[in-house]
């Protein structure tokens, strides 16, 4: 367990505004035994996530954003909406590749432009943009199912690279 140290250089009121602050978000809290799990984070995140069509090249999910995925203002979390990104251009990009390749991501772009309040449902749409023997890329857009309004559009570029064979 860690010990707090604080410089003398800060005031005891902005230290005390942090800790406060912390508090309001959640940082100190623990984690729930069943997302403590090794990889739990993806337990978290595909619990909210479902499949709803998967062709060559294209991959589309619904999200319902609930309490788990969000920020301190009651949106969805950037980290959340990151995370899902990942995920989902993933599943996209292996829609297109061989079995004998590995995916490593080199780049994700995200640009927020709205946000995704709780208890609303976003339609996730995945499609491949360029595959080629070394590199993959996938966009991801994230719109309010009610509205049809674009929140979020992320764009992932995976390097495809052979398994070794031992």
């Amino acid at each position: 367990m860690a010990t707090e140290e604080i410089s003398p250089d800060v005031p005891r009121e902005h230290v005390d505004a942090m800790l406060g602050f912390l508090e309001r978000t959640g940082a100190s809290d623990t984690i729930p035994p069943p997302y403590a799990a090794a990889d739990g984070y993806s337990d978290l995140l595909c619990s909210s996530l479902r499949a709803d069509r998967v062709q060559r090249g294209k991959v589309s999910c619904l999200l319902s954003v609930g309490p788990p995925l969000l920020n301190a203002y009651g949106g969805l979390h950037g980290g959340s909406v990151a995370a899902l990104a990942e995920r989902v251009a993933i599943g996209c990009a292996r829609t297109v590749m061989r079995e004998d390749k590995e995916l490593f991501l080199g780049e994700l772009s995200i640009s927020y432009l709205s946000s995704a309040p709780q208890n609303s449902e976003l339609v996730i749409d995945a499609s491949v943009v360029r595959t080629g023997r070394n590199v993959t890329v996938v966009e991801v857009n994230f719109k309010l199912k009610k509205s049809e309004k674009l929140a979020f559009t992320t764009r992932a570029t995976f390097f495809n690279m052979p398994l070794a064979k031992l």
